[in-house]
């Protein structure tokens, strides 16, 4: 008899951000002449900058030639795409990756829940709460996190790196070892940072643990201050233990086109492994690539006019998240990040629980954002709203905000 992943039974049943749709369609079957904005689900609003959207009309017309037509392609992604990310991602800001350490894939979600492949399921795993969700579901689905308790949401055998205001949102070091670390900066949900030499520690302590470190730089576009690490690899040693990841999706609007990256540096091993060879193995094992035609409008990104066009929708959207901030810190609401990153952390008032506040709010405003919850134990009391729609609606959002915390 065929026996089922018995791990699924123990995960929350429902998405995050599937629990989001259900409300609001519920919402708007019960409102049908309602007036939604969606600061929630953080999809892009803008469309494909021009010179890429020239890239890939080039590579469509491409396959109707057979001088010109790509069938099957390296699993690892070609060479014209794996070269301009190392040269204008890393090496332009002097940090030595190499094209044969960057593998390119569907999206960043994709290799976040595939990596975890990579290591035992023995393995004792550290992730930074709140933390997007795909990072903690993937490792409960291996059988790695132990049991759920439902009664104060966690894994009994995960180790939580709380992040809140009590530590201005810089989790303390593990207090016993682990053996592998998720770290999301710029983070997603809250927005906020760490420093070079704050992620240095991490660094330190991976090296010293023997702990590898799987870095989520997926918003890494939107840093604005000079303190700021783009990746992982300005730390000194992080080569030795440290796989980065990156997405497209929020820096070139490809949530639609799917693509996005790994980094797994040649000299990265744990107990004589590889792990650039081992992932090399998963993936050709495992994924056919990303498409070439997808893989010429990531190129493109790198080309100019293509990179100015996409500099000037992050600008678009720092606006946005800097509109939010600031229209929220009037009414006097605490709110953190929104400035390295498109996400504005909220502090839930009232004491309100975060699914109640997200029900308030959406009855009062018919505005959508996400329970922090949502993103772990640390996220409760907290609501994220991203900067990823319109600027009319964006301030059409934040002055329906307003007025509730006026009225409140």
């Amino acid at each position: 008899m065929m026996k089922p992943n018995t791990n699924y039974q123990k995960i929350p049943a429902n998405y995050l951000f599937s629990t989001i749709n259900q409300k609001v369609e519920q919402y708007k079957t019960q409102h049908p002449n309602s007036d939604l904005i969606s600061l929630g689900i953080g999809d892009v609003t803008q469309p494909i900058v021009p010179a890429v959207i020239d890239a890939l009309h080039k590579a469509v017309d491409e396959q109707a030639s057979s001088e010109t037509f790509q069938g099957y392609g390296p699993e690892g992604g070609y060479d014209f795409l794996r070269q301009s990310v190392a040269q204008h991602d890393f090496q332009d800001r002097g940090l030595a990756i190499d094209a044969s350490e960057i593998f390119i894939s569907d999206g960043a979600k994709s290799d976040i829940a595939n990596l975890q492949e990579l290591f035992e399921v023995n393995n004792k795993i550290a992730i930074g709460d709140p933390v997007y969700p795909v990072y903690i579901d993937s490792n409960a689905l291996a059988g790695r996190l132990g049991d759920w308790n439902d009664q104060i949401g966690q894994w009994s055998d995960l180790t939580y790196l709380s992040s809140n205001e009590a530590n201005q949102f810089i989790p303390k070091l593990p207090k016993q070892a682990v053996d592998v670390i998720y770290l999301c900066y710029p983070n997603n949900p809250t927005g906020m940072t760490l420093s070079k030499t704050e992620l240095q520690t991490w660094v330190d302590y991976a090296l010293e643990n023997n702990s590898l470190i799987l870095f989520d730089a997926a918003y890494e576009a939107y840093i604005q201050e000079a303190n700021i690490p783009h990746s992982i690899y300005e730390c000194e040693g992080a080569t030795k233990c440290a796989i980065e990841v990156r997405s497209f999706s929020k820096k070139a609007g490809f949530t639609g086109l799917r693509l996005g990256y790994t980094v797994v540096p040649q000299d990265l091993t744990f107990q004589g492994q590889y792990l650039n060879k081992l992932w090399a193995r998963r993936q050709t094992t495992k994924f056919n690539g990303a498409p070439y035609i997808i893989q010429r409008a990531g190129w493109a990104c790198y080309q100019e006019p293509g990179n100015t066009q996409i500099n000037e929708h992050i600008a678009y959207y720092t606006e946005n998240a800097r509109i939010i901030r600031a229209g929220l810190e009037e009414v006097g609401a605490t709110v953190y990040g929104g400035i390295n990153a498109p996400y504005i952390w909220l502090k839930v008032p009232n004491n309100l629980t975060s699914w109640e506040f997200f029900d308030t709010l959406l009855e009062a405003t018919q505005v959508v954002g996400t329970p922090g919850s949502g993103f772990g134990p640390s996220g409760e009391g907290y609501f994220r709203l991203t900067a990823f729609n319109s600027r009319e609606r964006t301030i059409q959002a934040v002055e329906r905000i307003q007025a509730f915390f006026t009225q409140a």
